[in-house]
């Protein structure tokens, strides 16, 4: 469980006393992979010298045999460590690794970022304070690089080169485009351009909603996608069927019904002429084979 150089979380030479339960662990992450419980490091009050074993109050150096519990120790975190530049962020409550002048913490992100993301990225009030949205851990506090998407919504470094080795594309929260999709939605040109659609289908349309500029619009339909005329981006989602095409049947169905109204009227009016004819023979025979009358005497 603990040894003089710490464990696999950390470089340091003593163990934190658990506030919670009184025992030793060289940190919160392995007390809480044992126990039931989580460690409050806030609360850490005494640690115990992995050289001499001598428990003390919470301290940089051994106060029995002077080894350094750690290069770096934050006496508000109660971390032990080797020196990876870190600092304590106040706004974040919690220590950070540098160094402090290459981050900036945003006051609406509630989170330190990137200087190079000062004024070039979108604003997610209290961003880091929700859950991964892919394995669904915390990321505040986590020990994992977050990733910020164009959206401005986080997931951890590790779960977004995983979704992006995958396929996946599109942020698990709001569906906008997770990175530059320029080169392939020019790709998707092309494979349109040669890839017509049968003749069923050419001249029909459809509305699309736009994932990435929320235009709403009404653009060709084709089976490889949609594209959005306000940004140009195939990061689409259809909304409802495609329209031309069933305006189509309906007046193919009307023009139908038209043509056939017509041909029973036509056959009704040739029946009608021909019985007309036939009545009309009739009467011509009948007036040739009448008798005729004798004179009239005078």
């Amino acid at each position: 469980m603990a040894s003089p150089v710490g464990c696999e979380h950390y470089v340091r030479s003593c163990l934190l006393k658990a506030p919670c339960c009184g025992k030793l662990y060289v940190c919160r992450l392995c007390h809480d992979a044992e126990e039931n419980h989580e460690m409050d490091r806030f609360k850490v009050r005494e640690v115990q010298c992995s050289e001499c074993q001598t428990v003390q109050e919470a301290q940089q150096t051994c106060q029995q045999c002077d080894v350094n519990f750690g290069e770096y120790y934050c006496d508000i975190c109660h971390l032990f460590d080797k020196n990876k530049k870190q600092y304590h962020c106040q706004p974040c409550g919690i220590c950070r690794i540098g160094p402090r002048e290459k981050y900036f913490h945003c006051e609406k992100c509630n989170l330190c970022l990137a200087q190079d993301l000062r004024g070039n990225h979108k604003c997610v009030e209290n961003v880091s304070r929700q859950n991964c949205p892919v394995c669904m851990e915390d990321i505040h506090t986590s020990r994992i690089g977050a990733h910020v998407l164009p959206c401005g919504h986080l997931l951890h470094k590790t779960c977004f080169d995983d979704m992006v080795r995958t396929g996946a594309y599109r942020c698990p929260l709001c569906m906008h485009s997770a990175c530059s999709m320029e080169y392939h939605w020019k790709q998707i040109d092309k494979e349109i351009s040669l890839s017509p659609m049968p003749t069923e289908y050419q001249g029909a349309t459809v509305k699309i909603l736009c994932n990435d500029c929320q235009t709403h619009c009404t653009v060709p339909f084709h089976v490889l996608g949609m594209k959005c005329t306000g940004c140009g981006s195939y990061n689409t989602a259809q909304d409802g069927g495609l329209i031309q095409q069933q305006q189509g049947g309906e007046q193919q169905q009307q023009q139908q019904g038209e043509e056939q109204e017509e041909e029973e009227q036509q056959q009704e009016e040739e029946e009608e002429e021909q019985q007309q004819e036939e009545e009309e023979e009739q009467e011509d025979i009948e007036t040739d084979t009448e008798p005729e009358q004798p004179p009239t005497p005078h």
